[in-house]
């Protein structure tokens, strides 16, 4: 490295990106990614340049923006410093295990300081520097990190990890089920009952894993949740309004050209649910459409009335 980074940022993704941004305002911040990241001289200042992943590790606060099934791999292949603080900033269940992602690190790097950054943040409106509040779900004494944010971030500490996880997830799924309700233009009234229902699906979900009820009316749940069900910048609304159009799954996400985690966290979800019998309905329909089960049948059966639209 020619200069001190401050803080290293792995995964050169659109929330990479915008996360990059974000700490770039007060640090020197290194983008650690596969990929060869052209829009550095786009989008930021000399704050920010590309590092490898060896370099990455050496730094004090480390930043994780990659996908949430390549967690594990990734982990098993790397080795963290004794004084770093991690964010993890991933959301979502592993598909085969079932596990959580802060039940990966702590099998890995169980003494690790580490916080799952959470809340409503698109990625789009980061990187325009417009204000947000966010969750940092710790156990660990960290709250020193909140001095790396950015003024237009208001950061809060939070010590329900399994809440914030499972908000952070089971979201993009009811996000999913939005976009399905506004594709089929089931109206408002509808929309609302989705979203009102999928909050306490999620907190029923969440809390027989021991989360707390009290972080799903919050930034992480109910914020993140009314978010990124009801605009077009996020992805997995995006998936859910196509779905409603009848378009194979495959093509969507071909078109997205991003990850769209609800899908796979929908199959995480309704793999936990069956095995511990918990119920999920909205959960259940969009694994089932995402499977290719028709929209407009799932809405009749959820919505438990046999009308025709």
């Amino acid at each position: 490295m020619n200069e001190k980074i401050d803080i290293a940022v792995i995964g050169g993704g659109v929330w990479g990106k915008a996360l990059a941004f974000c700490f770039s305002q007060k640090n020197n911040v290194g983008i650690a990614s596969r990929r060869e990241l052209k829009f550095l001289n786009t989008y930021y200042s000399h704050k920010v340049t590309q590092i490898d992943l060896k370099d990455a590790l050496k730094c004090k606060y480390i930043i994780i923006a990659i996908k949430s099934q390549a967690i594990r791999e990734w982990l098993q292949n790397i080795e963290f410093e004794k004084d770093s603080i991690v964010i993890v900033a991933s959301k979502g269940i592993e598909v085969d295990s079932g596990a959580f992602i802060s039940d990966i690190f702590k099998e890995y790097f169980p003494n690790l300081k580490v916080g799952y950054l959470m809340g409503p943040s698109f990625a789009k409106e980061v990187l325009e520097g417009m204000p947000c509040a966010l969750n940092i779900h710790t156990e660990s004494n960290i709250e020193s990190v909140g001095a790396i944010f950015p003024n237009f971030m208001k950061i809060y500490f939070n010590n329900d990890i399994i809440g914030g996880e499972v908000a952070g997830a089971y979201k993009n799924i009811i996000a999913i089920a939005g976009g399905i309700n506004d594709g089929l233009n089931l109206g408002n009234n509808a929309k609302a009952s989705i979203l009102a229902r999928g909050l306490v699906e999620m907190c029923r979900f969440g809390m027989y894993f021991g989360a707390k009820e009290s972080t799903f009316i919050g930034l992480s749940g109910a914020g993140d949740l009314f978010l990124t069900a009801n605009s077009l910048l996020s992805r997995n609304y995006r998936v859910g309004n196509a779905l409603a159009k009848n378009k194979p799954l495959k093509n969507i996400l071909d078109e997205l050209g991003e990850i769209a985690e609800g899908v796979l966290s929908t199959q995480a979800v309704v793999k936990l649910a069956t095995k511990h019998n918990i119920y999920t309905p909205i959960a259940n329909q969009v694994y089932q459409i995402i499977n290719g089960k028709s929209p407009r049948d799932s809405a009749r059966e959820l919505i438990g009335n046999n009308f025709e639209f």
